[in-house]
């Protein structure tokens, strides 16, 4: 599902409008960003956690010649599911 798709079955679900559920939507990315930058997690509960993770710094290699290569550290956004969300998606 992408963002239009997910614009549209919110609108229709709540019975706002579109450009409401695009403002809001907009508006969610924009503070969660803005807080996952300034190293916050983003709790629902049973829903799941959105964080940040830090990876250091190593060597990989170049697959195509195998030279060695540095890898800088980074920060890398990550979701971990909360347990209602992990039972109804393993559900059988």
């Amino acid at each position: 599902m992408n963002k239009g798709e997910l614009i549209d079955k919110i609108a229709a679900h709540s019975g706002l409008s579109k450009v409401d559920v695009e403002c809001i939507i907009n508006s969610f990315l924009a503070v969660s960003t803005a807080a996952m930058c300034k190293g916050d997690k983003i709790k629902f509960v049973d829903f799941g956690t959105l964080s940040v993770r830090k990876y250091a710094a190593r060597t990989g290699r170049n697959p195509q010649t195998g030279a060695a290569i540095k890898i800088p550290a980074s920060k890398r956004g990550h979701f971990y599911t909360g347990l209602e969300l992990r039972k109804k998606l393993n559900k059988k």
